[in-house]
């Protein structure tokens, strides 16, 4: 945890690659090949005898944050074999560590393992502390990593080259020689090394002696620790600790670190050991020493995921005809265990340092990234018919689409409300409310009896927020009965305050928001869904009920000025709806037919009347085309208005007639006598003044 720094990527060497890889292509080639096969090189640079490429790593790539681990993917990408080297002296032939030191117990403690799943330490003693030689010093200068002393840039250099983060604490400075993780205590205090003093919490892991914190986990060690020239014994950690705990904890401090880079993102557990072994033998070589103990507490190995593979599968995905074979060569290339299971179907088992690979659509990703993006076919989409939508599910949605279409803006309030809100909407609080036992609030005393209230309060509050216009919508479910049998009622509520602002040919016109734009929604939102049998009937107290097929479905209500009061909205009319969804969903029918357009052109008529505010429009509208029929094909609302030249109690409306024959092209003579018999009608049925 020594180096200071951190970067949205990570810097490797073309030199450092070639200890691993074999490699023959020249920088930019190889440059170019790890940014077709995912790994963008977002610079190249030349050091020296030396080229330094950064390279932009997503989070869910940990194992790239190492030079083994973009040299592995130099390895599948150029047909090489991955070459540990030196690396490879810390290995038995079965591929284990070798007991190099005698174990030590009872030198460390883990509070909770699941902040620390592993935690290894060894002891190796009389080490000479100095400068690092002029090869050490160049690697880690060329990635931006200053020199600070051999055992320091040791420990830097491991995490750089194998991507375990490492950390060397001088051991004669811990107390009683032990290591504890654990939590921090609450105002604990701590001198990082770059001399910061840093107030701890709970809620941060440290490694501590019997006394104090010595370091914070996986982030920064102490300053009364550090390795300085005048240490003699050290105690190397190498460890796997919590992700989260580090993200928070390097967010709280406002710290950053090379290793709390890796850290946050995930470690391989399986390779603490191994960068220990490496590190201390690097150690032995340049700084000499004696390795007298080690330890290690928590997990050592994790259970390696096996995912079937079918051959098959892979090619229809990628529209590839890429053979069983080459797939499992490319797999064992990524250093995945691969076994046949059946003609077309491979075993593929996961290493600890791949913890991102867990489905088959995963290693689809990694033979297409090595086979070669440029090599997959480009080929259009069968285009498949659309299959219906019958479930709630598709209902919801749809819905949904439709009115996020028309302008409105979905909202997701609390199931759990106050009784205050319900009084202030004008709701009776006093029955059929389901109460909650031990409500975490006063907030959430109560299970919503209706949409409209919390409606009404984000509104408010958006209109708090100087919105000149709010158009919402939720689809949740109400709920009533009694504890011990709740019934739950999908409902969409939607809710409406402000002024559609347009240009004319007159200039801007500023509309305020009414229950005609609300019904309006709603009209459009039932013919789209194909409910053919609604009506809209007014009730007192300006509240509308919405029918379907006869039955109420649901109202619309023009809030009154008490309860525009008690949510603080002065000056500004809100409308709003609830409609019940199983009442709705029972009346879909989103079958679609083709009808082709008209040969013959129609002829349009206008009809310019003055009617009673009582009487329904809507029945108007369907008395003319009934009475028109079979020339008037339609019969629509063009121009609605009022004003000094109507008489009170009354709206004078344009509608127009559209008149059509399929098989020619009507007459003047031919709709006259049409035109004449809807007036007479409109007339004596309803009473209605005709305007010249």
């Amino acid at each position: 945890m020594g180096f200071i720094g951190g970067c949205n990527g990570v810097k490797v060497t073309y030199n450092w690659l070639k200890d691993f890889v074999n490699i023959k292509i020249p920088p930019q080639a190889l440059a170019e090949k790890l940014t077709m096969a995912g790994l963008e090189v977002v610079a190249l640079e030349k050091t020296g005898e030396d080229f330094v490429l950064e390279i932009e790593i997503t989070s869910n790539r940990p194992d790239w944050l190492s030079v083994l681990g973009i040299a592995r993917e130099v390895a599948a990408i150029t047909g090489k074999k991955i070459n540990l080297g030196a690396r490879c002296k810390v290995f038995d032939v079965r591929g284990k560590p070798k007991n190099l030191e005698p174990s030590t117990k009872n030198l460390i403690t883990i509070e909770d393992k699941k902040d620390c799943p592993l935690y290894t330490a060894r002891i190796i003693e009389n080490v000479k502390v100095g400068p690092s030689p002029e090869w050490l010093k160049r690697r880690l200068e060329s990635l931006g990593c200053r020199s600070v002393n051999n055992i320091v840039d040791i420990t830097n250099y491991c995490l750089f080259e194998l991507g375990q983060p490492l950390h060397a604490f001088d051991l004669d400075k811990l107390s009683q020689k032990e290591i504890r993780v654990r939590r921090a205590n609450a105002d604990e205090k701590i001198i990082t090394i770059d001399g910061q003093t840093k107030i701890l919490s709970p809620e941060i892991l440290v490694i501590a002696d019997t006394h104090k914190a010595v370091a914070i986990a996986g982030i920064m060690g102490g300053k009364e620790t550090e390795v300085t020239v005048k240490t003699r014994n050290i105690l190397l950690e190498g460890a796997v600790f919590n992700p989260l705990l580090v993200r928070r904890a390097k967010q709280k401090l406002g710290l950053q670190s090379e290793s709390a880079y890796r850290f946050e993102r995930g470690v391989d557990l399986e390779a603490v050991r191994s960068a220990s072994w490496a590190a201390g033998e690097l150690i032995l070589k340049l700084a000499s020493g004696k390795p007298s103990g080690f330890s290690s507490l928590g997990v050592s190995k994790v259970i390696h995921p096996v995912i079937n593979l079918d051959a098959a599968y892979l090619n229809k995905v990628l529209g590839t005809a890429i053979p069983v074979f080459k797939i499992k060569q490319i797999l064992n290339r990524l250093g995945l265990r691969v076994k046949t299971k059946t003609k077309n179907i491979l075993t593929v088992g996961a290493p600890s340092f791949r913890q991102d690979l867990k489905l088959p659509v995963d290693l689809v990703e990694e033979v297409a990234r090595i086979y070669g993006y440029g090599k997959i076919p480009q080929t259009l989409p069968a285009v498949k018919p659309g299959q219906e939508v019958s479930d709630k599910r598709g209902f919801i949605c749809g819905i949904k689409n439709i009115l996020s279409g028309l302008g409105l803006f979905e909202v997701i309030t609390y199931s759990l409300v106050d009784r205050g809100l319900l009084k202030k909407s004008g709701l009776n609080i006093d029955a059929g409310l389901i109460e909650i036992l031990n409500p975490l609030s006063k907030e959430q005393e109560v299970l919503r009896p209706a949409l409209f209230p919390s409606l009404i309060r984000a509104l408010a509050y958006n209109l708090d927020q100087q919105q000149e216009r709010v158009s919402i919508f939720e689809i949740a479910n109400i709920f009533s009965g009694q504890a011990n049998a709740v019934a739950q009622e999908p409902l969409l509520g939607l809710a409406l305050c402000g002024v559609n602002t347009f240009f004319t040919k007159q200039g801007l016109v500023r509309d305020e928001i009414i229950l005609l734009h609300l019904k309006g929604i709603l009209e459009t939102l039932f013919n789209r869904l194909g409910v053919e049998n609604f009506d809209f009937w007014r009730q007192e107290d300006n509240k509308i009920d919405i029918v379907i097929n006869q039955k109420q479905a649901g109202f619309m209500l023009d809030l009154s000025p008490q309860i525009l009061g008690a949510f603080d909205i002065k000056n500004r009319q809100v409308v709003l709806a609830q409609v019940n969804l199983e009442k709705l969903f029972s009346s879909i029918n989103l079958g679609k037919k083709f009808l082709a357009i008209p040969k013959y052109p129609a002829i349009t008529r206008d009809i310019s009347l003055v009617i009673n505010e009582d009487i329904s429009v809507q029945e108007v509208l369907g008395a003319i085309e009934a009475k028109g029929a079979p020339l008037l094909v339609q019969a629509k609302i063009v121009d609605y208005y009022q004003g000094p030249q109507i008489p009170a109690g009354f709206k004078g409306l344009t509608i127009s007639c559209i008149y059509r024959m399929d098989s020619r092209t009507l007459t003047e003579e031919e709709i006259a006598p049409a035109r004449n018999d809807i007036c007479s009608l409109l007339k004596e049925r309803f009473g209605i003044e005709l305007r010249k």
